[in-house]
């Protein structure tokens, strides 16, 4: 919804987010709806509290507390004070509240303005403060009121005994439960499974190391024949043919599903050896925790909330 099909954005996003956080007030102020917080999550909602407190049209839900979630800081939404006429009118001394680097930036914005600001885990809570893309001192003043909350994931949808998007389901026997979804995964993708199986699910980009992949693979293959790698999701496009051209050259070894398919992606976490997560960047990450939960091992980087969801093999219980 925020790109086309090629990563493209459409030039408008910033009169899309700005029309729709103006309409949720109006809702929220006319709907005849009782609220007791409104909690708005990354830069697309980022200028609802100051909108809220500030903007004379809204002054009625000026008394409602705000909770702000960042899912990435690495975006945020920033855009020229010539756009100003989009807000609805506020005193001009209160302009400050908007500003960082001489422009309108909605994620620091919100970041002053709330109650409560959160992130999808504590270590990329403190991550912040010390790298998010020029904002660093905002993190570290307002840290007062910031906490970092670890994501979960929902146990009866991504639960192996129940799931029905695999075929076998766990039933006491890891070993079994892993043997017979990494046959089922091996013959769709047509590799052998007697060898171990690397899965990588997610998008294809820069902030998930998946840039990286491509060559490790080919590197690895050109010297040992020992492993299955399947490789699950969509992105830029130089990686997208990377991965391609590396499983054309190794079409005994290497499957490459550039797609977004959900009910592939659970027999990968059903019937994988191991899930590679590069990230350069995890605010918190999901894909780690569905790997564990169906007993396969993920190989990740020690950032965000890969640091506080997966132990280290060497820490008590990491091979666990």
């Amino acid at each position: 919804m925020y790109s086309d099909q090629n990563g493209h954005f459409f030039g408008d996003e910033t009169e899309r987010v700005l029309s729709f956080q103006r309409a949720f007030l109006t809702w929220l102020r006319d709907g005849s709806v009782e609220v007791d917080i409104v909690h708005c999550h990354d830069h697309h909602t980022g200028l609802i509290p100051f909108m809220m407190k500030y903007a004379y049209e809204f002054q009625a839900l000026s008394n409602i507390p705000t909770v702000f979630t960042i899912h990435s800081e690495r975006y945020q939404g920033a855009f020229s004070w010539s756009r100003r006429y989009l807000l609805p009118q506020f005193d001009s001394w209160k302009s400050g509240l908007l500003e960082w680097n001489n422009v309108i930036n909605p994620l620091a914005s919100a970041v002053r303005c709330v109650n409560k600001v959160t992130t999808v885990s504590p270590n990329y809570m403190n991550e912040l403060m010390y790298d998010s893309m020029g904002l660093e001192q905002l993190f570290r003043t307002e840290s007062w009121k910031s906490v970092g909350i670890l994501n979960g994931i929902d146990n009866e949808i991504w639960n192996p005994a129940t799931d029905p998007m695999i075929e076998y389901h766990y039933k006491n026997d890891i070993v079994q439960f892993k043997a017979e979804n990494k046959k089922v995964l091996c013959q769709l993708a047509g590799l052998d499974p007697s060898l171990p199986v690397f899965g990588f699910i997610g998008r294809l980009v820069l902030e998930k190391g998946a840039e990286f992949i491509a060559g490790l693979i080919d590197t690895w293959l050109s010297h040992h024949k020992n492993a299955n790698f399947i490789i699950l999701g969509t992105g830029d496009k130089s990686i997208e043919g990377a991965l391609r051209a590396v499983a054309q050259k190794h079409p005994t070894h290497v499957a490459c599903m550039l797609a977004y398919n959900e009910s592939i992606s659970h027999k990968i976490y059903a019937g994988a050896d191991f899930l590679l997560m590069p990230s350069r960047v995890e605010p918190c990450g999901l894909n780690q925790m569905f790997s564990m939960r169906y007993g396969t091992l993920p190989i990740v980087r020690s950032t965000g909330g890969l640091r506080d969801s997966v132990k280290d093999i060497s820490q008590e219980e990491g091979g666990e």
